[in-house]
């Protein structure tokens, strides 16, 4: 699914114009972005939860040279699916059916 399917179906399931849904997800995505940066923890019961992995600075090499190249500290955002989830996807039964608004 792409941020274009999303923006359909929430159309569709929400009886929005396509700018509403678009503004909508934009709106999402932009406050998921923001407690990442803010390095916040993002929980969605059912589905699963995001958080930052923080990483020190390291040496490593460049696979072409060999040469020794120093790493700089970063974060990198991580996500953990959650169980229901996990077992939705694993049962391959479709236990989860998008309602009709």
């Amino acid at each position: 699914m792409t941020k274009a399917d999303l923006i359909a179906v929430i159309e569709k399931q929400a009886n929005l114009t396509p700018k509403q849904s678009e503004k909508v997800v934009n709106i999402c995505f932009d406050s998921m972005i923001q407690s990442l940066y803010d390095d916040e923890r993002i929980e969605i019961r059912g589905f699963g939860s995001f958080a930052n992995r923080n990483y020190k600075a390291y040496e490593g090499r460049n696979p072409k040279t060999g040469k020794v190249v120093i790493v700089e500290p970063k974060k990198v955002p991580f996500f953990k699916v959650g169980k229901e989830l996990k077992e939705m996807v694993d049962d391959g039964k479709e236990k989860y059916v998008i309602r009709e608004a």
